[in-house]
């Protein structure tokens, strides 16, 4: 199992685009978009994070599912606007995952045995041993490793992508670099962000 983002979907680019003209008017101009538009677009989007002026990036609404591993996870959850909607469950499915396949291939071997090992110690507890099946799952819990990958819904919009974006371009993780390959997918998302690799 390895990184993965899929079935992406944005939303509200249009109405961003004509809201970053919104300090500039007296009455909310909901016309067809126009060049200009855009053009006002880029150059506010492309301004640096924390001015404000690229607020309206705020309006454009990313959903996707991402599948990473754990150690992605823990980075990722730094971000404020970055939601999840819903993700899969260690507690309710870790015994139902065949755990060696679902680790990045990076993850080491004699670990996996001891978590596939402890995976069965605990399947061949008695259900009426209730303690001595809770601290087993306990010890599985603790040790399923960081390489463990997990899927989930989320949602953000192009200003936080845009952050996400610029800290994390040159990380010392590849699934950065393929975030950011992602991103860079997105309709107009260089142009609106100025963001450069």
């Amino acid at each position: 199992m390895e990184f993965k983002i899929e079935n992406t979907s944005v939303y509200g680019l249009e109405f961003a685009l004509k809201a970053s003209g919104n300090p500039m008017r007296t009455k909310f101009d909901r016309e067809e978009l126009t060049g200009k538009d855009l053009k006002r677009g880029i150059n506010l989007g492309s301004t640096r994070s924390g001015e404000g002026h690229d607020n309206f990036l705020k309006g454009i609404i990313v959903q996707f599912d991402v599948s990473a591993p754990l150690y992605w996870w823990k980075q990722a959850q730094r971000y404020h606007w970055f939601d999840f909607i819903s993700s899969q469950s260690t507690m309710h499915c870790l015994l139902k995952f065949d755990i060696t396949n679902q680790c990045v291939s990076e993850t080491n071997t004699k670990i996996l045995e001891i978590v596939e090992q402890i995976k069965n110690e605990y399947l061949a507890i008695p259900d009426e041993s209730k303690e001595e099946k809770i601290k087993k799952w306990r010890e599985l819990v603790a040790s399923t490793p960081c390489g463990f990958v997990l899927g989930a819904s989320m949602t953000t919009n192009y200003q936080q992508l845009k952050t996400m974006y610029m800290q994390r371009r040159y990380h010392k993780l590849k699934e950065w670099h393929e975030f950011c390959s992602w991103c860079d997918t997105l309709p107009h998302f260089k142009e609106l962000t100025g963001v450069t690799c």
